[in-house]
């Protein structure tokens, strides 16, 4: 085995359900050439990873919004992509995308043995598949796992991996010292938003603003707790929400932490509470504490991996839920009453559980 492909084109979450696959293989083949087929986003993640030796930053998503820029820089950056890849002459392909036109690829510039996911028949060109009609009843870490089978390597670790290098943590104990936070201070992030890849649907996920601001008031008053505001440029007006209803303010750094710097700042805190999405899977990967809130999605295929004690998920069962089932969900008529019914003491009971 010389040089593997993985390709996935989703986002920081799907990413790190990777790793332990990449960590298997490289048990198994410590010589072996690891490139990593990704999005433009997730590109600051997989560089640092020592695991990976090539990062094709592209994804067909990023190459839709190129076409709608200049068909011809459209055309351009695909032609470049398909020639970086090719002339790595990759032997096998790992592919969770999905999408059958990766493997088609694949199939095209040479890749031989091409295996992954036959989800609605799309996975015609591999070569070897599993038949999947969605992911449902175990961890998608587990599915991911399940590919290695047909190179017959064994699991031994299903831990997330990150790395934060040295230079980035130092950055980050630069941004929060300049805020007033010391080394000796019990710190926790909130992260009210829901990451990028759901996009304009991510508010399905988020847990109320003011209850976020009722905890973070509470961690202060009780814990004697720094509470940090994290999130990107597109949740500022959720972080807006928060600090504004809090008496007791919490430092914002939302927009201030690119994803360069954000796993460094996650990895500075005691404490993580956030919604369903990709920075506690961060947290998860990187040993830190986290209490996130699950609604529409759920947790067992979802949440933080592996499961253990340091990770407390919190959700209101209903008849309804989990209704994102097989990448679909279906209009709420109830208003995530599933979200809406996690209550500020149960979160505020789990995280002082936690820092105990």
């Amino acid at each position: 085995m010389k040089k593997i492909l993985i390709i996935n084109p989703f986002g920081i979450g799907d990413v790190l359900f990777t790793t332990p696959v990449i960590k298997a293989l490289k048990r198994q083949h410590p010589d072996s050439f690891i490139g990593y087929w990704s999005n433009l986003r997730v590109k600051p993640i997989l560089e640092n990873n020592p695991q990976i030796n090539k990062v094709f930053a592209l994804s067909r998503g990023d190459l839709k919004k190129i076409y709608q820029e200049s068909f011809f820089k459209g055309l351009w950056s695909a032609i470049r992509l398909i020639w970086e890849i090719k002339k790595e002459h990759f032997d096998i392909c790992l592919d969770f995308s999905l999408d059958h036109r990766y493997s088609l690829l694949a199939k095209i510039i040479g890749i031989r043995k091409r295996i992954g996911f036959n989800y609605k028949g799309r996975g015609r060109f591999l070569t070897e598949r599993v038949d999947l009609d969605g992911y449902h009843d175990k961890h998608v870490v587990e599915y991911y796992l399940e590919l290695l089978k047909f190179l017959n390597i064994p699991v031994n670790d299903k831990n997330l991996f990150l790395t934060v290098l040295l230079n980035d943590e130092l950055k980050a104990k630069n941004i929060l010292a300049s805020v007033g936070i010391e080394e000796t201070d019990c710190v926790i992030s909130i992260f009210p938003g829901a990451g990028g890849s759901w996009g304009k649907d991510a508010a399905i996920k988020h847990w109320p603003a003011l209850k976020f601001a009722q905890v973070a008031n509470k961690l202060i008053d009780k814990c004697g707790a720094k509470v940090v505001i994290l999130g990107d440029e597109s949740e500022r007006k959720i972080a807006e929400v928060i600090v504004h209803a809090m008496v007791n303010k919490p430092i914002d750094l939302v927009g201030k932490t690119s994803l360069e710097i954000l796993p460094a700042v996650i990895k500075n805190c005691n404490l993580l509470i956030t919604n369903d999405g990709g920075p506690m899977h961060m947290a998860a990967a990187l040993g830190v504490k986290t209490v996130s809130i699950f609604g529409p999605v759920s947790e067992l295929v979802y949440g933080p991996y592996p499961e253990n004690r340091n990770h407390v998920v919190l959700k209101w069962d209903m008849d309804c839920r989990p209704c994102y089932k097989n990448f679909r969900m279906p209009a709420c008529e109830k208003d995530r009453e599933c979200l809406r019914q996690v209550s500020v003491d149960a979160v505020f009971d789990a995280a002082a559980r936690l820092l105990s």
